[in-house]
């Protein structure tokens, strides 16, 4: 595109134009401004960047972090599908898990089918409440420049548990009772088949 002057019948065509223009935001004031440089007018000089002093708008504090909250947190935020009677119960670690499953050991390749068939399984024999003992973890960050959350399959089944084809027959997911596990086991409350 070169950039010529505009002629004095080209220049009343483009202000014709953009007389009839709608503004996308009428609450917005734009100001139209032409393209090229008009036919005899002086070129317009630069507006001068303004001198600026790091941090001089600062309110002094540093900005937090938007770190993804912890586990449990996020599960004990996550709102209650079953009866509150019966969760209270779950949570007390009054209820006793008809079946379990301890992936300890495991890869996520081996983890995850194996954690598919056995919800699945214990959905289709009626079975409600079933325990998944994942383990804490190993402390696996090596001090690199991204930090590695302590126990993959610990963070891993709750959301394999969100998700096609568990989410399905899945009501409820909480953090165990340190009876059947604490931090390292989760509680999955199944829908009735």
């Amino acid at each position: 595109m070169s950039r010529r002057k505009l002629r004095p019948d080209e220049l009343d065509l483009w202000r014709r134009v953009a007389d009839t223009a709608q503004p996308l935001h009428p609450g917005k004031p734009t100001p139209i401004t032409l393209p090229l440089i008009e036919k005899d007018g002086p070129k317009p000089a630069p507006k001068p960047i303004e001198a600026f002093d790091i941090g001089k708008r600062s309110n002094g504090r540093a900005p937090g972090h938007n770190v993804l909250p912890g586990l449990p947190d996020r599960l004990a935020k996550t709102p209650v599908q079953m009866d509150r009677k019966a969760f209270g119960k779950l949570k007390r670690g009054k209820m006793v898990p008809e079946g379990k499953i301890d992936l300890h050991g495991k890869t996520l390749d081996q983890a995850h089918p194996a954690l598919t068939r056995f919800i699945l399984g214990a959905h289709a024999s009626g079975k409600r409440l079933v325990l998944v003992v994942t383990g804490k973890g190993k402390d696996r960050d090596d001090g690199g420049p991204i930090p590695v959350r302590l126990g993959v399959l610990r963070h891993n089944v709750p959301h394999w548990l969100s998700v096609p084809p568990l989410a399905q027959v899945v009501l409820q997911v909480t953090e165990a009772h340190l009876k059947h596990g604490g931090g390292g086991a989760y509680y999955v409350y199944l829908r009735r088949s």
